[in-house]
C-alpha cells in the first residue's frame, strides 16, 4: 500500500482547512461565487487492491464556468465533492468552462476543459495544479511513450456549414507539459485511441452539420505515431464521436447520426483489415469497455418527432453480438433522466452511470452492483459525464 499518496483529508482538520480557505476564496475569487468542498459518507469501506478511487469531472454548464471534479474513495466510502478549488485557492476561475475529458498518466491528472482552450494538469494523488497546457477548442486525451496526445476542434465554438478550420492532434510532453507537434485531421475531431504504433481518430463536423447530412465528416483518421502523419482515413458513417480498441486491438466506433432520419450506431473496425466490418444497431451516446464487454448507453434525440429515446446495452466485444439489454434491472432506470458517463469497476464490477438531468441543474451519480441493483446515489456536480480510475 502507498499510504503517502492517498489523497483524503481526515475530518478531524476539515473544519479547520473550510474556515482559512473561506477567507482566502473571499479575498481572491470576490468576483466567483465559491463552494467549498463536500465530503459525504455513502458507500461501505473496502480493502483496495489495483485502485484508490475515481475522479469524476463534471462539464459544467458552457459560459457559466462551473466545470468541477470530484473523487469518490473505495477505501472509505467517501464521496468528495468539488476538491480542485479548495485544493488550488490561488487558481483564477477555479478548473474552467466545460470539462470534456480526464485522464491519469505518469502520477500527474489531465483534465479537458474545452471553452477555457486548456488541459489543467494535477498531481494525481492531491489533486494540486502543476501547470496548463494552452489549446483551443480541446476534446480529448490519451497518452503513450511520455506523450499526450489531444484532439482540438482548432477553431472557435460555432455552427457553421461552411466551416472551414481542420481540425488537429495536439502532442504533448507530459514532464516538460509543452506541446511539441500537431497533425491535421478532419472537421471536429472527437476521441481517439493508440493501437499498435497508431493514432485513430473519430471526426465528427459536427460544427457543419446545420448544412444537412452530407455536410458531416464519416472517416476515422490514421495517424503513425513514429512520423506523427495521417496515414489514411478510414469511411464508417456520418458524425463520429466515441472510439475505443477492444483486447485485440480491434476499433469500436460510434456514430451519431443526423438526429432525423439516419439513426446513431456502433461500429466495428477490424485492426488487420482496416476497415468496418461489422454494424451493431443500437445508439450509442458513451461507452466503458470492461474485459471483453462494452456498456452502453444511448440517449437519441430524433428532430423530426422532438422525441428522446434512451437505451442501455452491453456489447460482447468477441462475439459482436448484444448479449444485455438491461443493464440497470430494478427499475432504477426510469428515474433517471438523462444517462450522460458511464465506468465499470474493474475489480467489484459495480457500475456507475451519472444523469445530467436537464442539463441546467444539479447531476446525479448512480451505482449499481454488477447485477443491475442500486447500491447508493448522490448528488454531484453539474453534467457530470467524465471518470478516471486513480491507482493505487
Amino acid at each position: 500500500m502507498k499510504n503517502k499518496k492517498r489523497i483524503y483529508i481526515t475530518k478531524t482538520i476539515l473544519s479547520l482547512v473550510a474556515f482559512s480557505l473561506f477567507i482566502s476564496f473571499t479575498a481572491c475569487r470576490d468576483d466567483v461565487e465559491m463552494i467549498l468542498s463536500e465530503y459525504i459518507q455513502i458507500g461501505n469501506p473496502r480493502p483496495i487492491d489495483g485502485y484508490q478511487g475515481f475522479y469524476l469531472l463534471n462539464e459544467g454548464n458552457m459560459g457559466n464556468n462551473k466545470s468541477t471534479l470530484d473523487f469518490f474513495n473505495f477505501e472509505t466510502g467517501e464521496y468528495m465533492r468539488n476538491i480542485y478549488a479548495e485544493r488550488n485557492p490561488d487558481v483564477p476561475k477555479e478548473l474552467g468552462d466545460v470539462g470534456n475529458d480526464i485522464g491519469i498518466y505518469d502520477g500527474k491528472l489531465f483534465a479537458v476543459i474545452n471553452t477555457s482552450n486548456k488541459v489543467e494538469v494535477m498531481n494525481a494523488y492531491t489533486t494540486k495544479r502543476i501547470g496548463k497546457i494552452d489549446i483551443p477548442n480541446c476534446r480529448f486525451i490519451r497518452f503513450h511513450d511520455g506523450y499526450a496526445y489531444v484532439t482540438s476542434f482548432a477553431g472557435p465554438v460555432v455552427v457553421d456549414p461552411n466551416y472551414q478550420q481542420l481540425g488537429y492532434v495536439a502532442k504533448i510532453n507530459t514532464t516538460k507539459l509543452q506541446q511539441e507537434d500537431r497533425c491535421l485531421v478532419g472537421f471536429q475531431p472527437e476521441e481517439l485511441e493508440i493501437v499498435d504504433g497508431k493514432i485513430y481518430v473519430a471526426n465528427s463536423g459536427g460544427y457543419m452539420g446545420a448544412g444537412g447530412t452530407e455536410k458531416y465528416e464519416r472517416t476515422v483518421s490514421v495517424i503513425d505515431i513514429a512520423t506523427f502523419k495521417e496515414e489514411k482515413r478510414i469511411n464508417v458513417a456520418y458524425n463520429l464521436e466515441r472510439i475505443k480498441a477492444d483486447k485485440r486491438g480491434n476499433l469500436w466506433v460510434s456514430s451519431q447520426g443526423d438526429h432525423m432520419n439516419i439513426p446513431s450506431q456502433l461500429f466495428f473496425i477490424d485492426k488487420e483489415k482496416q476497415q468496418v466490418t461489422d454494424t451493431i444497431d443500437i445508439a450509442v451516446s458513451n461507452y466503458w469497455l470492461d474485459d471483453d464487454m462494452l456498456y452502453t448507453y444511448g440517449t437519441e434525440f430524433n428532430h423530426i418527432t422532438g422525441d428522446w429515446t434512451i437505451t442501455y446495452n452491453i456489447v460482447d466485444t468477441k462475439t459482436r453480438k448484444v448479449v444485455n439489454q438491461n443493464i440497470i434491472t430494478d427499475g432504477t432506470d426510469k428515474m433517471i433522466e438523462k444517462p450522460y458517463g458511464i465506468m465499470v469497476d474493474p475489480e467489484t464490477k459495480d457500475i456507475y452511470i451519472t444523469d445530467a438531468g436537464n442539463y441546467v441543474t444539479t447531476g446525479i451519480l448512480y451505482c449499481f452492483d454488477k447485477n443491475g441493483k442500486k447500491k447508493w446515489s448522490v448528488e454531484v456536480g453539474d453534467i457530470p459525464g467524465h471518470f478516471a480510475l486513480l491507482p493505487v
